[in-house]
């Protein structure tokens, strides 16, 4: 019974370290200073010409979609589904399975959404070392590079990790990172109504959604809320677009 009693204590204290460990990896990537779309925006000089897409977020009630993961199936459908809505957005890539979906990456460049890095196998930047931070961010870089000509300029760490050696290595790679101010916590439901019901209730101009395309309750929740934010006034842009006519700084980490 003591030796039960002993395991039971010893399983109860590593669960806490694991909780521990996690909790102030968070609080460290959320204590990095983070700069809002409207506050780079307002302290930006006025760009030349027209903004891109044609859309000015200073005067325009605007909302940046983004979409982390593998550029597998479901992708198109949800390209579809953009396009029937005039909606630019943001696609943060993982690298791993690029080259069996080149099509589907080539679409998404040029149908005017942005390409973003999202590292090559989604690792947790702030546990592995600078050249694993390296070689995750570069690998998914070049591969994009291949197939779209153009080498993504953000980056978005992999559960929102980060701290200031990867905000370093970031800056020295020519990468700004981006966070996000809603999530619909699609990887934990399939429940379609619910994470359309997030998105909506977060849901505030110049804001940053964060969805997860190959989730299965993900791409069936996205017309609902195209229509419902469509009907609210918004218009739907790039994270690049949302900052202009500033731009994104290397390094620096924007929510």
């Amino acid at each position: 019974m003591n030796i039960l009693k002993a395991r039971i204590r010893l399983a109860i204290f590593a669960a806490l370290a694991v909780m521990t460990a996690a909790v102030v990896a968070i609080a460290v990537a959320s204590s990095l200073e983070t700069l809002s779309p409207r506050a780079v925006r307002n302290q930006a000089a006025a760009g030349p010409g027209k903004p891109p897409g044609g859309i000015d977020c200073r005067k325009a009630k605007c909302i940046a979609l983004t979409f982390d993961g593998n550029p597998g199936k479901p992708t198109d459908a949800l390209l579809d589904l953009l396009a029937r809505y005039r909606a630019s957005s943001t696609f943060f890539l993982e690298g791993r399975k690029i080259g069996e979906h080149p099509d589907v990456v080539r679409r998404i460049a040029t149908e005017g959404h942005e390409l973003g890095n999202h590292t090559w196998t989604h690792p947790r930047l702030t546990e592995v070392p600078d050249e694993r931070v390296r070689d995750e961010l570069n690998r998914t870089g070049q591969a994009i590079l291949s197939i779209t000509g153009k080498k993504p300029l953000l980056m978005r760490p992999p559960e929102g990790r980060t701290d200031d050696r990867v905000s370093r290595i970031s800056r020295e790679l020519g990468l700004a990172q981006v966070l996000w101010t809603v999530t619909a916590k699609d990887y934990e439901t399939t429940d379609t109504a619910l994470i359309t019901k997030r998105v909506l209730d977060g849901a505030d101009r110049d804001g940053i959604i964060l969805l997860h395309p190959l989730h299965r309750g993900t791409v069936p929740a996205v017309p609902g809320i195209l229509k419902k934010l469509t009907a609210q006034g918004y218009s739907f842009v790039t994270v690049s677009q949302l900052l202009y006519p500033a731009a994104a700084r290397p390094g620096k980490v924007y929510r």
